[in-house]
């Protein structure tokens, strides 16, 4: 049984004992025997130094209740053991007492305006104690909530500080290893508050979560609760004046006293800002769970009361709707799933405000109904586009200002970019405003040519794919403004995203893209049977002709039956009505001819780069392509005739305009006709074809062939003194090199031999060589002054060869002749002696002296007529057969140059002996005959004889 004599002393030593060792009971018994010693503070006081801070909140709690209330009263059934101070002196247990040192209510670093209530603030420094040495603030709850209806202060104090911790580190995201204490916690300013409480928000749930409930939750029940009551800044500056050194944050500045309730909402909303940027699904998230700052989840400890006023409320939504449409322009991912969740952002602010629904984002698309005229808010002028970048929350910036005109013009932007996003082209909210808003022509077309190249990729066979579109192209120029203005011109300025740009320019790229995909009839009849076609006459014809080209550019095949070639061909037969009479059709028509033609040979212009008819097109020098076949296609100049006509349509494509714009189609057809026959014999005498390079000069070339220079004018060559002589002007420079080169060719063992002989010598060294002086007669013709001393030695070299093999062909008959008639034929005829032959002496004598060009002329035309006069003796027996018209020989036709009178007369034979002379004396004197004074070649008596 207890002392009721205990002194004061003694009774508070035994308090701090029972409190010591957890005997509540008994320490309620003491209480209401010394209730006068043990008053309320001290046993607050004591409990706060001695109660472990281990026990659970539930074994006490009832007793501070009662202990508040005063109502228990002693139970003799409970007695209180005072053995362990019966032993103490008065004196001993006063001075113990002195030295226990008891804690005092008020906690370290407690602000100014902390209760008097000594419940409340031993409530609040247990709490503290107990988190400060176990961390077991999970047992505070039971602890505080029964006497939360004593204090307001308490009550904040527990939902602003103890909820939103306890549930971040026990509750929402208990995997979290760092656990803030409380006076750490209620040191956070603002933004460092916020960025804690939702460092976790959206990261806990997978990536292919469909939804994350968790954003608003922890908005709700951790920032929400956070928030609560209008002290909390009021403590935190009042705390940073304590002497007390907490661990220093950076902060804020110092809010003032009418906005400090809204300073950590602004926090809150640029965080939701900060998530669009690089989590946008927990922004979206966020704003579809969360309605706001008046949506706070407080534990259902608050007392039904509001603790923001009406005018609070407002402005707090007002600043959330204005965050909300920020988070929309800063989404930043160019997908459509990120669109998506603009256009669930969009559906929630108009909830929020109360406005009319909008359709789904599949649907707008496809409705793309026109937007109503923004003039009026003049949210698209270019001032507004600094608003796009920075101050997004501002007061003064129009696009978030949560209106009908800035929500209109969100919507329009969101329809614009996932019009652009789902044809392969994406694009941000933000970069739809910036070419709406900025207005600048440049990225605007850009943006365009980056749409049309991903659209060039469409469907082939869907009409409807192409004219929705063209439609929704046409859209995101005007937004569809020209179905509300009556009357609107082409040119006028659109107001989308592509508004800078002409509605004539759009059409043209849209006609392009529809002929690149194979869609002519559709194109047609849009563009030219349409009863108001969309573009002019001229412009369209300009299109046509511009995509035919890029088709025939982008060609890989010289086949105009596949690929490019034929998509060229089909795009040029689609409109008669527009390219009827047009020259570029004609030269396109004639381009696509030759290049077929072309790709029916081999050509390769480097090794592993194989033909393409860009190449033909852009070529600097098409008709040299000619020669590259000719190279690479054996017996490929055999087909002359199909390379002409390959040099007429270059010409009539006008590739060689460009090198001859002072020369008329008709002489550039000549002069491709003759360079291409000039190419064939070349490449006939490459392949040792010379009978068939012989035949294309003398048919072919003289026909065309016409002389390398052009004559100076008298008043030209006079010139003298400080002007010197203009040089001439270059004509025809391929046929005299191409007679040149043949007159120059030598038999080999390869070359090809003739197939028949005709009228000429059949000894095929004679033969060749009489050929080959045919062929330097034309060059002698046709060459310039400076090379005929060139063409002469050649043709003098061959002149004695000539006369070598006749000499050898006479001996040889002489001898057989010998043989036959002395000692094989009885009877026969002696031995006639031979002329001695002096002309070909005196031919001599004259040769070793040195010779003009006449003297030398005049010397081997005597040397032709000595060199065949022993001829006639060994082939008289040749008199009887039957000679073919003069007209046959090729010899024959340069006899009509020099011959003499009497060797022309009407269809009289030609004997063997003069017609070989004249064979080897006609080509030099029709060559240089305008040297020796001779007079001009008489065709009329030649084409009498045939």
């Amino acid at each position: 049984m207890a002392e009721p004599e205990l002194s004061p002393a003694k009774a508070v030593l035994l308090a701090v004992q029972l409190a010591s060792k957890v005997q509540i009971t008994a320490l309620q018994s003491l209480i209401s025997l010394h209730r006068k010693t043990l008053h309320t503070d001290l046993i607050f006081r004591i409990l706060l130094s001695h109660l472990p801070e281990t026990l659970d909140s539930s074994k006490y709690v009832t007793f501070l209740g009662d202990l508040e209330a005063g109502s228990w009263t002693r139970e003799s059934d409970s007695p209180v053991d005072t053995s362990s101070i019966d032993e103490i002196s008065e004196g001993d247990a006063k001075k113990k007492v002195r030295k226990l040192r008891l804690l005092p209510l008020l906690w370290p670093n407690a602000p100014e305006d902390a209760p008097t209530d000594p419940l409340i603030l031993f409530l609040i420094h247990r709490s503290l104690r107990v988190d400060q040495n176990t961390g077991l603030i999970t047992q505070l709850p039971e602890l505080l909530v029964p006497f939360l209806h004593h204090s307001d202060y308490l009550r904040t104090w527990m939902i602003s500080t103890i909820l939103p911790l306890l549930r971040l580190n026990y509750e929402y995201h208990s995997d979290e290893g760092t656990v803030l204490t409380i006076p750490k916690f209620e040191s956070l300013d603002d933004h460092a508050g916020v960025t804690l409480l939702l460092s976790r928000t959206g990261k806990d749930q997978p990536s292919d979560a469909a939804s994350d409930p968790t954003v608003g939750r922890d908005l709700r029940g951790l920032v929400g609760p956070w928030m609560y009551g209008d002290t909390r800044t009021k403590r935190r500056k009042l705390r940073k004046s304590s002497s007390l050194s907490l661990e220093t944050v950076e902060s804020l500045e110092e809010p003032s006293a009418a906005n400090h309730k809204y300073l950590g909402w602004e926090e809150v909303f640029k965080w939701m800002m900060d998530q669009a940027g690089t989590t946008w699904k927990t922004a979206v998230e966020g704003v579809e769970q969360w309605d706001g700052p008046g949506d706070v989840d407080l534990g259902g400890y608050e007392d039904g009361t509001t603790w923001l006023d009406e005018d609070d409320q407002e402005h707090l939504e007002a600043r959330y709707a204005r965050a909300v449409l920020a988070t929309a322009y800063l989404i930043s991912e160019e997908s459509e799933a990120a669109l998506n969740g603009v256009q669930r952002i969009l559906v929630r602010i108009i909830t929020l405000l109360d406005q009319d629904r909008i359709p789904t984002l599949q649907a707008a698309c496809a409705l793309l109904t026109p937007v109503a005229d923004l003039d009026g808010s003049n949210l698209l002028s270019t001032k507004n586009a600094p608003y796009l970048r920075n101050d997004l929350l501002d007061d003064q910036n129009p696009l978030t200002s949560p209106k009908e005109d800035s929500i209109k013009l969100l919507h329009a932007l969101l329809i614009s970019a996932f019009l652009c996003t789902r044809t392969r082209c994406p694009i941000s909210i933000k970069r739809a405003g910036e070419l709406a808003i900025v207005q600048d022509e440049h990225e605007q077309k850009l943006a365009f040519n980056k749409l049309m190249h991903h659209t060039a990729n469409g469907p082939k066979e869907d009409d409807k794919f192409w004219i929705r579109t063209r439609n929704e192209i046409l859209w995101l120029r005007s937004w569809g403004a020209e179905e509300l203005s009556e009357g609107g011109s082409d040119t006028t300025k659109g107001k989308g995203i592509f508004g800078r740009l002409t509605k004539e320019f759009i059409e043209v790229e849209v006609l392009k893209s529809l002929l690149t995909n194979t869609r002519y009839a559709l194109a047609r009849s849009i563009y030219e049977v349409a009863m108001d076609p969309p573009l002019p006459k001229e412009v369209l014809h300009d299109a046509i002709v511009s995509a035919a080209m890029n088709a025939y550019d982008n060609a890989t095949n010289a086949n105009k039956t596949r690929g490019g070639l034929k998509k060229c061909d089909d795009i040029l037969h689609t409109f008669p009505d527009t390219l009827q009479g047009s020259t570029e059709y004609d030269e396109m028509e004639h381009l696509v001819r030759v290049t077929h033609d072309v790709g029916k040979y081999r050509l390769v212009f480097k090794q592993g780069e194989p033909f393409r008819p860009v190449n033909l097109r852009v070529h600097s020098d098409p008709i040299s392509i000619i020669g590259k076949i000719l190279d690479q296609n054996p017996k490929s100049y055999t087909k002359i005739g199909d390379f002409v006509d390959m040099g007429n349509n270059m010409v009539l494509a006008g590739l060689t305009k460009d090198k001859a714009k002072s020369i008329s189609k008709a002489e550039q057809k000549a002069i491709a006709e003759k360079r291409i026959v000039s190419m064939c014999i070349d490449a006939a005498l490459a392949e040792e074809d010379f009978e068939t390079a012989y035949s294309y000069v003398v048919t072919r070339l003289k026909d065309i062939a016409g002389p390398a220079h052009a004559r100076s004018p008298d008043l030209e060559r006079k010139n003298s003194g400080l002007f010197a002589e203009p040089p001439p002007k270059v004509i025809d420079d391929w046929s005299w090199r191409a007679s040149l080169q043949a007159g120059k060719y030598e038999r080999t063992s390869n070359t090809i031999k003739p197939t028949h002989l005709g009228n000429t010598s059949g000894n095929l060294d004679i033969r060749h060589l009489e050929q080959r002086m045919d062929c330097l007669s034309q060059a002698l013709r046709l060459a310039p002054k400076a090379t005929l001393q060139e063409i002469l030695n050649v043709y003098r070299r061959c002149e004695e060869k000539l006369e070598q093999f006749v000499k050898e062909e006479a001996r040889i008959e002489a001898a057989w002749d010998e043989q036959g008639d002395g000692k094989l034929m009885p009877g026969g005829f002696a031995a006639t002696p031979m002329k001695n032959n002096t002309t070909t002496s005196t031919s001599r004598a004259v040769e070793e002296a040195p010779l003009s060009l006449f003297d030398l002329s005049r010397a081997s035309m005597a040397r032709a007529q000595s060199g065949f006069s022993a001829l006639s003796m060994v082939r008289g027996s040749n008199s009887t057969r039957q000679e073919k018209p003069l007209s046959d020989s090729r010899g024959s036709t340069e006899l009509s140059r020099v011959s003499t009178p009497d060797s022309v007369s009407l269809k009289a034979p030609m004997r063997k002996r003069d017609q070989l002379k004249n064979v080897a004396v006609g080509g030099l004197a029709s060559g240089v005959g305008w040297l020796l004074g001779a007079p001009p070649v008489n065709h009329s008596e030649d084409e009498g004889r045939d």
